[in-house]
């Protein structure tokens, strides 16, 4: 069992912050048997690269992936990136012996994404796909209800993940915003997360059948060095460019178990900032949960006597709370860097028990197989079966 592993992360700007935020502080909440070594992290711009080493905590830094992945004192690679880099950085990692964790969604395509899982077995090393929202306590307490039996036999699940961040027409041209560099918009930047809650809570989609729309359909480039702030670090220039990813999707499915399901995502929508809503109605009660209000679970039961029925909020931060645990007192809650902590401490045990972290690589490559079906969809105006895989 090892002791410590030593980790290189490639990235270094939102999801770099967050990750490096992970890692600083796992040790500080959890008692893990093997602790991360904040060994390198590793982007394109020196001079960038080298503050992030300094503010994150890192202890040296690159501006090769490929350097930083040959190194011998790297055990474990973070990929941070973009998704178009996801795979081919993750299969060099996985070639090299390294253990692998990549930000969803896992791949641009279905096919990157079954050679990431081809790689991975191959070289028989550790792999985690960062959905982070599966490690907040009051949706690991919604799965929990769901296999105890609580709500009984499910019959819908709906789900929107609402943001506004881009409602500006004179907002940037960034990479999140361009195909060739992330493969979707909010489909894969925002539904993919929506899409594996769906899986964990409730199980397998079936078929769906979408459609999606760009709104803004030019934007600004960029212009400017790149900086450490978050979605957005560069400025803009007098030139527009094509934006080429969807603003909006609707989806509609259908389970394996015989639930229904809808999906919004979109980043136009006015107020809502990071709005992570589902709910689930089964034949014995219904979930209700918004990352807004990220500690708290509503659950309404039908086993109640029908004067007192109605949602009740659960907070979630009791110690036998998965996730939770690890924290403060019941009441004093925790927030969005919590999770990353949680994914760190998630892929730091698997490794001292010789395990496989939650949610692998395979989790990844069957969400990468909804959204397939889902732009297939959006093309054929159709029913789609989501592939097997």
């Amino acid at each position: 069992m090892p002791s410590q592993v030593n980790v290189g992360l490639i990235g270094y700007a939102f999801m770099g912050r967050a990750h490096s935020f992970g890692y600083l502080n796992a040790g500080l909440f959890y008692n893990c048997d093997c602790m991360p070594v904040m060994k390198a992290i590793c982007g394109r711009s020196e001079d960038a690269v080298k503050v992030a080493a300094r503010r994150y905590g890192w202890q040296s830094y690159e501006t090769d992936w490929k350097k930083l992945i040959k190194r011998d004192d790297i055990e474990m690679i973070d990929v941070s990136t973009p998704g178009n880099q996801h795979a081919t950085m993750a299969i060099a990692a996985a070639q090299a012996g390294k253990h692998v964790f990549s930000e969803k969604p896992m791949a641009n395509s279905l096919d990157d994404a079954k050679k990431m899982v081809a790689a991975v077995e191959k070289a028989g090393v550790k792999h985690m796909v960062g959905f982070n929202y599966r490690t907040v306590p009051a949706i690991a307490l919604a799965k929990r209800l769901i296999d105890e039996g609580r709500i009984g036999t499910v019959y819908h699940w709906r789900a929107q993940y609402l943001q506004d961040w881009i409602l500006d027409p004179e907002f940037p041209l960034i990479w999140r915003l361009q195909k060739k560099v992330c493969g979707s918009g909010a489909l894969g930047d925002l539904a993919a997360h929506l899409i594996d809650t769906a899986r964990m809570l409730i199980g397998e989609i079936d078929t769906v059948t979408a459609t999606q729309e760009t709104f803004i359909k030019e934007r600004p480039l960029e212009a400017g060095a790149a900086t450490l702030e978050g979605l957005v670090g560069r400025g803009k220039s007098a030139q527009k460019g094509k934006v080429d990813v969807d603003d909006g999707v609707i989806i509609l499915s259908r389970f394996k178990n015989g639930a229904l399901g809808t999906f919004e995502a979109t980043r136009f929508s006015g107020g809502h900032k990071n709005y992570n809503f589902f709910e689930i109605n089964g034949s014995k009660g219904s979930l209700r949960f918004q990352f807004e209000d990220m500690n708290v679970l509503e659950f309404w039961s039908a086993d109640d006597p029908a004067y007192a029925q109605g949602f009740r909020k659960i907070l979630a931060t009791q110690s036998d709370h998965k996730h939770f645990g690890a924290y403060w007192p019941p009441g004093h809650i925790i927030g969005y860097g919590e999770t990353f902590i949680n994914e760190v401490a998630e892929f730091m045990d698997a490794l001292a028990k010789n395990r496989m972290p939650v949610p692998s690589f395979v989790d990844g490559m069957k969400c990468c197989a909804v959204l397939d079906a889902i732009t297939k969809s959006c093309k054929s105006g159709k029913w789609e079966k989501v592939p097997k895989v």
